[in-house]
């Protein structure tokens, strides 16, 4: 059958399916994510990297489990893959697909900045389920459930202490995003830093973003502040000291105090003179106004709702920062769609 030559529609019709459009892109995006999940939990990724950063589709399957007859399906994966920009792909012998890592991949594979557990917590069944009924959540008033309590019948921390699987997958994703982003803060915005003799990280869990402090800048005493079950998990092979107590009982004098919550935390570096506050979250709107850039910082704002969180914009911190008692701050927007906040008594 042949194409009909009608190339134009009305321009009424025209708004009408361009409106379709709009709304099977919003309902298809599930889509591109569940195949990003597929492709991490085939290790796709690592298959491309072990052939030297490109393969065809038939090397990939020798690196990857999965059943001969879903060698097409394979292909049609890739083909969202690559158009999503997760891998490049360009034509090679017998017009054969050649697939390569892009700067996105490249996160995917490696034991640097790799972000894959990350990924792999917030693609995973517990968290995506917590959004199935996000309609009827809000028929509910605050602030309990939560979307992820009203879905599981627990609070997130509760599940990870009771199910060891879901608890390693947490703490290995959390682990993971620390090493990422604090990887690139000592490397673009050391001197935060600079001139700072010790740091207590608040809540700091495990201490990987201690660790790292503690390794880039040796002159400053580390130390981590958490409850007892999450210290006594805490490793013995570093320089960092870890401290077992409550954030909202007190916090351990210091020159400085490393953060999401300011709650105590001027009473802590108030006796070292010079201190300050640094944290690092989001500043929704801070940044880059590139469309991606400021979408992410508003989807991850409502993504934070599965526990009751928010993402703040400027003038929501500088309510808190004033009403906690500090005099004034300072954002640094250099770390992709997270910013450093320094916070003066």
């Amino acid at each position: 059958m042949a194409l009909s030559k009608k190339q134009h529609t009305s321009t009424d019709q025209q708004a009408v399916l361009d409106a379709q459009l709009l709304l099977w892109h919003h309902t298809m995006g599930y889509v591109k994510s569940m195949a990003l999940k597929a492709a991490l939990d085939l290790s796709i990724p690592d298959a491309v990297h072990q052939h030297g950063g490109s393969a065809t589709l038939p090397q990939i399957v020798t690196k990857v489990t999965l059943h001969q007859s879903k060698i097409s399906c394979l292909r049609r994966l890739m083909r969202v893959l690559t158009l999503t920009g997760v891998f490049s792909v360009h034509a090679g012998g017998d017009d054969e697909p050649v697939y390569g890592l892009t700067p996105a991949s490249r996160l995917l594979v490696g034991s640097g900045m790799n972000v894959t557990p990350f990924l792999t917590l917030i693609l995973g069944t517990v968290f995506v389920s917590s959004f199935f009924d996000l309609g009827e959540w809000f028929r509910h008033e605050l602030p309990d459930p939560s979307p992820f309590k009203f879905a599981h019948g627990r609070h997130i921390w509760d599940l990870a202490d009771h199910d060891a699987s879901f608890g390693k997958l947490f703490d290995d994703g959390m682990v993971a995003d620390s090493s990422f982003i604090m990887d690139v803060v000592v490397k673009e915005c050391g001197d935060v830093f600079q001139g700072i003799s010790s740091l207590v990280d608040v809540a700091g869990g495990l201490g990987g973003a201690t660790q790292t402090i503690a390794k880039a800048f040796p002159h400053v005493e580390c130390s981590v502040l958490d409850l007892p079950h999450v210290v006594a998990n805490a490793p013995t092979d570093t320089d960092v000291k870890y401290i077992a107590g409550d954030m909202f009982e007190s916090i351990p004098s210091a020159n400085s105090v490393f953060l999401k919550i300011l709650k105590n935390c001027k009473k802590a570096i108030a006796s070292q003179g010079g201190g300050k506050v640094i944290i690092l979250d989001m500043v929704v709107g801070a940044g880059s106004s590139d469309e991606k850039h400021v979408e992410t910082q508003i989807l991850f704002d409502l993504f934070m709702m599965f526990i009751n969180g928010a993402e703040r914009d400027e003038l929501e911190w500088k309510k808190i920062i004033f009403e906690a008692g500090f005099s004034s701050y300072k954002i640094i927007p250099v770390l992709g769609v997270r910013s450093i906040i320094e916070v003066y008594p």
